[in-house]
């Protein structure tokens, strides 16, 4: 609404409106939404699904809170990060000390995938990851 935009107060730093955004979530949905953010700027929906079942964890449902909250456009199968700041916030919250070792964690759950299933795209990701 209008008059609320008018009420916010901005700050100068861009990304630092999008960490105070994320902030703002609850720790599941500013979770998933680092994890989505170790994979770049978007991943389909089923890879996400993946994911979900490799980690153990809940991601769809919070990206879908994240999409309501603007942070997210989840369109024709997809996540995106609705601005390439929000993605880059999202990945920053993440410890420096932690960002190898998620990535590491998420190529180990992949590789085994991706040999068994000989999926070319998830076997690539799963490289990039431990990369």
């Amino acid at each position: 609404d209008k008059e609320k935009i008018q009420c916010q107060k901005l700050p100068d730093d861009v990304a630092m409106f999008f960490t105070n955004s994320i902030e703002a979530l609850s720790e599941d949905v500013k979770a998933s939404l680092c994890v989505l953010s170790c994979f770049g700027s978007s991943a389909e929906t089923a890879f996400i699904k993946t994911l979900e079942r490799l980690l153990q964890k809940t991601l769809l449902n919070n990206l879908d809170a994240a999409v309501e909250e603007g942070l997210l456009d989840n369109k024709d199968g997809q996540y995106h990060f609705s601005h390439d700041r929000i993605q880059e916030a999202a990945y920053n919250m993440i410890a420096i000390l932690d960002q190898g070792r998620f990535h590491f964690s998420y190529g180990m759950a992949l590789a085994p995938l991706a040999a068994g299933e000989g999926d070319d795209s998830i076997l690539l990701t799963a490289a990039n990851q431990l990369n």
